[in-house]
């Protein structure tokens, strides 16, 4: 392929907005041509202007913007609840996808996509940036090659303080369902963290392309802003290959530690301490480091663009997301109702509208089930509760596990 790949970004605020940032500084590259943005409410984008200097059309609905023109490649990057219907909408008009993370609420929605991709012969990219990042890949590879050997546990802690304006950003944030009843279950694990929980299941992958499946979950979940949903969550899963699985986020803590993490495998170590950190490896008292893996946050979008150049299937795609939706549907049946944290543990400090809400002892309870390898109810702390255990062999429909008949 010789001419610049046409593509058209669905969303042009919020990651929308990093994206348009990118496409609009390489503007002139031989690689893409920006045909068209999508976005019911342009007003929100801050290079709106600039957008209709450059005579790029902004379209209202994808729709509308296939009714005039074709892209080989979509940018979707619109809220949650939007990534399954415009995926498709994408894909029935010729164009591969990258589509943000996660690639849509629901499993039934997951599987909906990969139906619709297969049939119209394209391809669904997803945007879990580590996934296309250099140090995952080569980590990966190694694990897929067995240098590591058996994986036996992967932990990851991430505490991220946000304040109730982050909450306020948009009318879909820390909500369970929008005003039309579609599923968003936005949360720390299904958003700002997603791409933490979705990476210890796509460093197992046996392929490129695959992520450890889980088998069965359990979470305990709580909030202490006034959302919907939770604002924290610690979660243990088991995957088909026996190897445990433990997350624990929160965007209610004090302290902000950024992604720590410890891979144990029967022949070494793999871990992280924080933002911005090199991923660093113990292998049989050896030491190797595979570099930061938030160097070149937009590797999704030039690996996309090249995948379309090239008809290579991009890094990760629906198939090695799945993972990610199923725990985290798994996750909310295995506690629906979202528990409150105690008012007097809570610490509110700020103006009105900006205030940050933080729960006392919350950093340290958390870092101990992080080092103890367990949930809060079983260090026996006076606010937790335990969650169920779900099963999720056989797991195709959220809520529940199963599409109810009627």
């Amino acid at each position: 392929m010789s001419h610049p790949v046409s593509i058209v970004l669905v969303g042009t605020s919020g990651m929308g907005s990093v994206y348009l940032d990118a496409l609009l500084r390489d503007r002139q590259s031989a690689a893409f041509q920006l045909e068209g943005t999508v976005d019911p409410y342009p007003e929100r984008c801050s290079r709106l202007n600039e957008l209709r200097a450059l005579d790029i059309p902004v379209f209202g609905s994808l729709e509308g913007f296939y009714g005039r023109y074709r892209a080989e490649l979509a940018i979707i990057s619109s809220p949650i609840q939007f990534h399954c219907e415009q995926t498709i909408t994408a894909l029935t008009r010729g164009s591969d996808v990258l589509c943000e993370k996660p690639p849509a609420a629901t499993i039934q929605e997951v599987r909906a996509m990969i139906g619709a991709r297969d049939l119209a012969g394209q391809w669904v990219a997803v945007g879990y940036q580590w996934s296309f990042s250099a140090a995952i890949q080569s980590l990966k590879k190694d694990i897929m090659e067995g240098l590591f050997g058996k994986a036996r546990r992967l932990k990851c802690l991430y505490l991220w303080p946000r304040d109730e304006l982050y909450y306020r950003r948009n009318d879909w944030a820390g909500k369970q369902k929008d005003g039309l009843e579609r599923w968003i279950l936005d949360s720390p694990a299904n958003n700002a963290m997603a791409h933490d929980l979705h990476n210890m299941f796509y460093i197992l992958g046996r392929t490129r392309e695959t992520s450890a499946v889980p088998l069965r979950v359990e979470a305990e979940l709580y909030r202490a802003y006034g959302i919907e949903n939770y604002d924290t969550a610690a979660i243990r899963c088991l995957t088909t290959e026996g190897t445990e699985i433990l997350f624990y986020a929160s965007h209610s803590a004090a302290v902000d530690t950024g992604p720590v993490f410890s891979y144990e495998f029967d022949g070494g170590t793999v871990s992280t301490a924080g933002r911005g950190a090199d991923i660093t490896a113990s292998i049989g008292g050896r030491a190797k480091n595979y570099g930061c893996p938030d160097v070149e946050r937009l590797r999704k979008m030039t690996s996309a663009i090249a995948s379309v150049r090239n008809r290579r299937v991009p890094e990760c795609g629906l198939e090695a997301a799945t993972s990610q939706t199923l725990c985290i549907n798994g996750a909310q049946d295995a506690m629906p109702e979202i528990q409150e944290f105690p008012v007097d543990l809570l610490e509110v400090q700020g103006e009105p509208g900006r205030r940050s809400i933080h729960v006392r002892g919350l950093d340290e309870s958390l870092k101990e089930c992080y080092e103890r390898n367990c949930l809060p109810s079983e260090l026996g702390i006076s606010w937790a509760k335990p969650g169920r255990k779900v099963e999720l062999r056989g797991y195709d429909h959220f809520p529940g596990g199963r599409k109810r008949n009627g």
